[in-house]
């Protein structure tokens, strides 16, 4: 398939995919069974003890209670079609944002059980893990995840598990500013797994790793490589763009002018297939067929 030739649904060059993380509530905690609790994640600061950590997990509770209905109100003011990559534990224990997720026609896209390591998990663990987590959004969004987002790693086994379970997509992926196939061995035979890569630049957690980052650069940044990735769509071929957001993060309130200042920017431009990440993965499963090798 010639990049050149290939237009989004819409006729656009460029697909966005805008991703918000749900992971407060899900995160580690000593009540939950876990050895320690989370690190701070504005200080990076590790307590070694097995303690409860209030005060973190305030701060978490805080993207639940303000950080959400701040986001969410963007997303309705500029009409914007978003993919929630969620812990299911915490959309359980937040269930105003699985209706949110419901009545606004997006997409849940799994994000682990709970907002938990998986690389270092057995094959029957992991299985169970993935198990777990697209039943309880199933249960919490009315409809099951077909994609899949781990806690940075995963194993050797995790596509392989992801494509016996039905999922259509993994986003464990840097590697490309566009969709492609992977083929994993099943005991069934080889099958496809379509791959969508993510972003760690334009995510808004560089403001955490890199505090120099601040919300205008941040913007600007992601405005930056929307434009970027513009030209290229229309010069060399089709291109798509992911955004990744966090409730805690982004929505604070020196934050949230940046996400708007980008929204705004690509709502001026109208050059952009604005999707969910379901839509662009089937868009692309549909013009671009999995290999002749793998078994459907």
């Amino acid at each position: 398939m010639d990049r050149r030739d290939f237009r989004w649904p819409d006729g656009s060059k460029l697909a966005l995919s805008v991703v918000v993380n749900v992971e407060e509530g899900a995160e580690q905690n000593i009540r939950d069974g876990d050895r320690g609790p989370e690190p701070v994640d504005e200080l990076s600061v590790h307590v070694a003890k097995p303690i409860r950590m209030h005060g973190n997990e305030s701060n978490y509770q805080y993207g639940v209670k303000a950080g959400f209905p701040r986001v969410l109100k963007l997303l309705d003011r500029y009409a914007v079609r978003a993919t929630w990559t969620a812990a299911a534990l915490a959309l359980e224990r937040a269930p105003q944002i699985a209706e949110a997720i419901r009545r606004r026609g997006d997409e849940p896209c799994c994000h682990g059980w709970r907002w938990a390591h998986q690389y270092w998990m057995k094959e029957d663990a992991e299985r169970d893990f993935i198990r777990r987590g697209l039943s309880s959004i199933e249960q919490t969004c009315g409809r099951r995840p077909v994609g899949w987002l781990s806690r940075y790693l995963h194993t050797d086994n995790t596509r392989r598990l992801l494509s016996e379970e039905g999922v259509l997509y993994h986003m464990d992926d840097y590697s490309d500013d566009f969709p492609f196939w992977d083929v994993v061995e099943t005991a069934a035979g080889p099958r496809a797994m379509l791959v969508m890569p993510y972003a760690l630049d334009s995510n808004d957690m560089k403001m955490w790793i890199a505090p120099s980052l601040t919300p205008r650069d941040w913007a600007q940044y992601a405005i930056d490589s929307f434009d970027q990735l513009r030209r290229e769509a229309e010069e060399e071929g089709a291109r798509f763009m992911s955004l990744g957001l966090h409730l805690r993060i982004i929505g604070r309130p020196g934050r949230i002018g940046a996400l708007e200042r980008f929204l705004a920017h690509i709502a001026k431009s109208g050059d952009a297939w604005i999707a969910t990440r379901e839509e662009i993965a089937r868009a692309f499963a549909a013009a671009c067929p999995p290999p002749k090798e793998a078994v459907s």
